[in-house]
């Protein structure tokens, strides 16, 4: 099975921009069909926020379209997902995972506030 360990999450105020990397190791993201994102938020369940498959289709949760974008480095065998126009909102644990899902990563904490 894949690992995957996310990164580059912190703290950001309303409207600003990060970028989150996932880095796998144990097997080609070429190689994988399907990859996501998704998120937790304290007291809610975990969502999906996007999905990009192999081919380079992609498909995001309707409050983040227009705002994120997945994409996968096959060279750097990592997976990003840079948002932009943060919102409070947006603040969660950020998971990336397979898709049907593998091991879940300890994620990265996304905090959006003033």
């Amino acid at each position: 099975q894949v690992q995957l360990v996310e990164s580059g999450g912190g703290l950001v105020q309303p409207g600003g921009s990060l970028r989150l990397s996932c880095a796998a190791s144990g097997r080609s993201i070429f190689s994988i069909n399907v990859m996501g994102w998704y998120r937790q938020a304290p007291g809610k369940q975990r969502e999906w926020v996007a999905v990009d498959t192999r081919d380079g289709i992609t498909n995001y949760l309707d409050s983040v379209k227009g705002r994120f974008t997945i994409s996968r480095d096959s060279a750097k065998n990592t997976v990003y997902l840079q948002m932009n126009s943060l919102k409070p909102e947006d603040t969660a644990v950020y998971y990336c995972n397979t898709v049907p899902n593998e091991n879940w990563g300890q994620g990265t904490q996304v905090t959006v506030s003033s």
